[in-house]
């Protein structure tokens, strides 16, 4: 039982969930897309331009887009807290210059969020005294914090290459032959009811939601990929 008032406790993986949740979803969806690719381009799928020729595409995607996720992630925190930064320090210059305007504005935002108009008043009328508290409900985010930046691009980074390596699993352990295709289309689409599965495990969301957002978003890309090499071999 935790204290009255206290936040609840959140675990690593649902702290994590976007970053998983994300990055899972985008390697499944960049992979595959290479496989379907090559699939729609030609009769024989991946066989006609040969195995290793998907691997090399395959992997350098995964590892590639991997990486600039994984930074771009971490890359997001660090400019999410700088622009955190910047309003907060506005907002106590502000304040301090105009604590009446301040004062007014604290206690508008309490109000709406359903103080009685008195008790705001008083409330603001405390916090006018300490900028850097004020500061702390006027600005936009709470996103100050860099220390999981880097833990947060690394969860982005392994969650893409881990459910990425999904779709081309089937090629390293069949090679390339025609219907490997379709085994690779029944790993991607165990992988996205994975990824599903996680996503309703850590939520407590709908199962069916869980798992048939994640699948219809992956299956959609997926598919786009598929049409995109098919309109190729028409076109040839």
């Amino acid at each position: 039982m935790r204290p009255p008032g206290a936040a609840p406790r959140v675990g690593r993986l649902q702290e994590h969930l976007k970053q998983i949740v994300y990055g899972g979803n985008d390697g499944i969806v960049t992979t595959f897309s290479v496989v379907a690719g090559f699939a729609g381009y030609g009769a024989e799928g991946a066989a006609t331009v040969g195995g290793i020729a998907v691997l090399l595409f395959g992997l350098a995607n995964l590892f590639a887009d991997g990486t600039a996720m994984g930074l771009g992630e971490y890359l997001s925190s660090v400019s999410e807290a700088d622009v955190y930064r910047g309003a907060r320090a506005r907002e106590i210059a502000a304040t301090r210059a105009r604590p009446e305007a301040g004062a007014a504005e604290a206690s508008r935002r309490l109000a709406a969020r359903g103080l009685p108009e008195a008790d705001a008043g008083a409330i603001a009328a405390i916090l006018v005294r300490h900028p850097d508290a004020l500061a702390d409900l006027l600005s936009p985010t709470d996103g100050a914090d860099t220390s999981g930046a880097a833990l947060r691009g690394l969860v982005t980074f392994a969650a893409f290459v881990t459910f990425g390596f999904a779709p081309l699993l089937p090629y390293v352990l069949l090679g390339p032959a025609p219907e490997t295709f379709g085994v690779s289309v029944a790993a991607t689409f165990a992988a996205l009811v994975a990824l599903g599965l996680l996503r309703w495990r850590v939520t407590a969301q709908g199962l069916l939601r869980s798992v048939g957002e994640t699948v219809l978003v992956g299956g959609t890309c997926a598919a786009v990929a598929y049409a995109v090499g098919w309109a190729f071999r028409t076109a040839a």
